[in-house]
């Protein structure tokens, strides 16, 4: 196969072969998944702001997040399908046109329902776009080195943007107003469109299909009804009405997905032969278990640098940079390394690492400080964490038939959504458990905040052990090159 770096021949809009600049290809996609990213967590450090204007109380400030993430999570495997179906360019387009117009209502909101409103909608915008990106590479990409360089840069701005929200945040927060977190996007996304309609070409497979709408309203139904109920364990106990009701009704509604995609649709939304291989169901699982530690660890440590050390949000934003960096010097290496021992290696090597530091990070203690409480021990496992993402998306997506690229990129990051919203109720209403325990013990508030904070980060290291024996699920360099022939 040609290695070099190459668009694939696609009809565009105007009817004749395209080939893209791959680095426009490239730039295009990261600035996408960068923006979509970024946007479930730039929120954060604007919520006092937010609420002392619009009066958005407790509530309301937890739909002003969840209300993006819980609408992503849902509708991820939706866009992912629809890319394949309806061509990976309209929906790429569409999607960012509707995230950046809710983008633009957000910025503007003068009510908290319209705030909320404007990230449900931007959740959906989300959810359209992120398959979108990962799918267009690899079907613009030929197989080889450069696809490689490609999802790796892909990975380490996709990682980085959940990490960067801090500090963007806080800059805008602090030099011009909350809005601006929202009213940012607008711009770039309207030259994102521009580019897209200008110069990427269109692709899709399975034209003669239609979408499973039966099996995308359950799905999704399922995802955010047990999302939903996760949310509220952490106020409510994880054997509450309000958690255990909404979990049950998701589960019902999940286990009815499975039933229908089984048994009764024709075009199934996500035809279960696909977790027939081990590349999809191996990385699938990983993704999932490396969310839940991952997606939790930016919480607690933000938390920990204000609560323990004091620091401001600003500071903090930017005592987390040298995490940014790590995720990206280690994507960056990638490359070359997967192409001596192939993707599965890396991957367990990385969840290992990020296990090792996880168990570093929870010695932590109200008297850790930052470089040997945060720093070090952030550098070791956000350095994993950057080793394993792109191999990760490598491992999953190599050798899948173009028809099924948009499946399995929705797939991989509905495990890395849902993993992460799980795995962040969990830990925090594990966390906050152990802190009451301790501060009903006559603990300082302080000292019981950090020991809360290291229980939840020694789960992230057991997660993280669990990912590593996962990796053997996924195929070797041999089985999968013998699976793609």
């Amino acid at each position: 196969m040609d290695d070099r770096l190459t668009a694939e021949p696609s009809v565009t809009s105007r009817g004749r072969s395209a080939a893209p600049p791959p680095w426009l290809i490239l730039t295009l996609v990261c600035i996408a998944q960068f923006m979509v990213v970024l946007d479930v967590s730039i929120v954060n450090i604007a919520l006092p702001a937010m609420d002392a204007e619009l009066g958005l109380g407790p509530e309301g400030l937890q739909w002003v997040v969840n209300g993006y993430v819980i609408t992503s999570a849902g509708f991820l495997l939706l866009g992912g399908r629809a890319a394949d179906l309806y061509g990976r360019r309209r929906v790429f387009i569409a999607g960012m046109a509707l995230f950046t117009l809710a983008s633009l209502v957000g910025g503007a909101a003068t009510t908290g329902g319209m705030l909320v409103a404007a990230r449900v909608v931007q959740g959906l915008g989300a959810a359209i776009v992120s398959p979108a990106t990962l799918t267009i590479l690899t079907t613009s990409f030929a197989e080889g080195p450069y696809r490689t360089k490609a999802i790796s840069t892909w990975g380490a701005i996709g990682a980085v943007g959940g990490a960067a929200g801090g500090i963007i945040g806080g800059l805008l927060t602090e030099a011009l107003s909350w809005r601006w977190i929202l009213l940012i996007n607008v711009p770039i996304g309207i030259v994102a469109i521009g580019i897209a309609l200008r110069h990427l070409a269109e692709s899709r497979d399975g034209a003669e299909r239609r979408l499973d709408v039966a099996g995308a309203v359950t799905v999704t139904l399922g995802l955010m009804a047990l999302e939903y109920g996760l949310i509220h364990t952490h106020d409510a106990g994880w054997g509450a009405p309000q958690a255990l009701v909404p979990m049950a009704a998701g589960a019902l509604l999940l286990a009815v997905f499975v039933v229908v995609q089984a048994r009764f649709a024709s075009d199934p939304l996500v035809p279960l032969r696909a977790f027939r291989a081990r590349s999809v169901s191996g990385t699938t699982v990983v993704q999932l278990l490396i969310g839940s530690a991952g997606f939790a660890m930016w919480y607690f440590l933000s938390l920990y640098l204000q609560q323990a050390l004091h620091y401001s949000p600003l500071q903090a934003g930017f005592a987390l940079l040298p995490h940014c960096l790590a995720i990206v010097v280690a994507s960056k290496t990638t490359p070359r390394l997967v192409a001596r021992t192939g993707p599965r290696p890396l991957i367990a090597l990385g969840a290992l690492m990020a296990a090792a530091g996880f168990l570093w990070q929870a010695q932590i203690t109200a008297d850790s400080g930052y470089v040997t409480g945060v720093l070090l021990p952030g550098l070791l496992l956000t350095g994993g964490m950057g080793l394993g993402f792109p191999p990760l998306a490598m491992a999953a997506t190599s050798g899948v038939p173009s028809s099924e690229q948009g499946l399995v990129s929705g797939l991989l990051n509905c495990a890395r959504q849902f993993g992460g919203s799980l795995g962040l109720a969990g830990l925090v209403t594990l966390a906050a458990a152990h802190t009451l325990t301790l501060t009903t013990a006559g603990t300082p508030e302080v000292e019981a905040l950090a020991a809360g904070y290291a229980r939840a980060f020694l789960v992230s290291a057991v997660l993280m052990v669990a990912a590593t024996i996962a990796t053997l699920a996924i195929p070797g360099r041999r089985a999968a090159r013998d699976a793609g022939r």
